[in-house]
């Protein structure tokens, strides 16, 4: 195993309604990344993918509040530090996040080097203007993005453009994990192509250490990570390398969001297009029981009534369901 860049434990947090209702959006998540790995997260909306990364940068603003559970960043826990030393000395040279929609988060009156300039000053308020360009260049150069577009106002952008200059800008401090949610959404498949070569770029060239891609699309990650967890109402359901989430997935949600998507890799051509039924449950009354319980067609009373732990089999996969793998396999080929 190689060194643990990231380490999650037990995280729970939640979200306060102004009626004082708790919503429990993230709900026990322990996960791990070493060094020069990457690391994808799937589910449909409303799955916890974005709290979950909002809650790993262990700042936290209302309505999100903390919960509970450790957040270690290169044996460092982050989790009881004040929300000025989070921001101060965390956010951008330990942990950098890529929010969803970023490339319209860009003030249109400045231009690109005045964003790195802010990202670098607020570790750094000695640096030189020439020194900060002179990164600057090198960094988009590197990345294949002209220096020119230093000096650009996000306006003058492409929509691919900006959002390769703000992961440019969010990775300036090389962060040992930069979490991104939806890099690629909202983007032609020319100009997802060139975010998700330019992310590969970025770990190979060690400007980041680990990563998180979190997508809905949980093929996508087949390209882009190591490994993929699957995440569904608050909880980790499936754990497993990209390759066995894609072509083998355990479990009842993870094979549904397989089934509903249509699938460009060799093997996957005759497969049908399924639905999954029903809704996500309420995460301000989760169930008690297996929280896909409702919308699983394997699903008995045992199941809605008893507490579901995740499940390690086959050098490192886990998977949440009470019924064994090969139980689960067995049903899959009857079908």
């Amino acid at each position: 195993m190689g060194k643990i860049m990231l380490e999650v434990k037990d995280l729970k947090t939640k979200y306060v309604t102004r009626f004082h209702e708790n919503v429990y959006a993230v709900d026990g998540v322990s996960l791990t990344i070493e060094e020069g790995k990457s690391l994808g997260i799937a589910g449909e909306s409303g799955c916890g993918k974005s709290t979950l990364a909002l809650s790993l940068m262990g700042y936290y603003f209302a309505p999100l509040h903390y919960m509970s559970g450790d957040i270690i960043v290169d044996g460092t826990n982050i989790s009881g530090m004040k929300p000025d030393d989070v921001r101060h000395k965390i956010l951008g040279n330990e942990i950098a996040y890529i929010p969803q929609a970023a490339m319209n988060a860009l003030n249109p009156t400045q231009k690109i080097i005045r964003f790195i300039e802010d990202v670098i000053h607020a570790h750094d308020p000695k640096a030189s203007k020439k020194d900060i360009y002179d990164l600057a260049k090198q960094r988009f150069e590197v990345l294949g993005l002209p220096p020119e577009v230093l000096q650009k106002h996000a306006v003058e952008l492409s929509g691919g453009m900006k959002q390769r200059t703000v992961i440019a800008i969010s990775t300036i401090l090389s962060p040992k994990v930069l979490i991104a949610d939806e890099p690629s959404s909202a983007l032609d498949v020319t100009s997802q192509k060139m975010v998700i070569k330019m992310m590969r770029e970025l770990m190979e060239k060690g400007f980041i250490r680990s990563m998180i891609f979190i997508t809905h699309e949980l093929p996508l990650l087949y390209n882009v990570t190591d490994d993929i967890m699957v995440m569904y109402a608050g909880q980790i359901v499936e754990r497993g390398t990209a390759r066995e989430m894609v072509f083998d997935p355990i479990h009842p949600y993870s094979k549904g969001l397989m089934g509903s998507i249509i699938v460009p890799e060799a093997g996957t051509r005759d497969q049908k297009l399924t639905a999954i039924p029903g809704t996500p449950p309420n995460l301000k009354r989760p169930p008690a029981g297996c929280r896909f319980a409702d919308r699983c067609k394997y699903a008995t009373a045992e199941c809605r009534g008893a507490t579901v732990a995740m499940k390690d089999f086959d050098q490192g996969r886990s998977y949440r369901c009470r019924y064994s793998v090969e139980h689960l396999r067995e049903v899959y080929a009857d079908e």
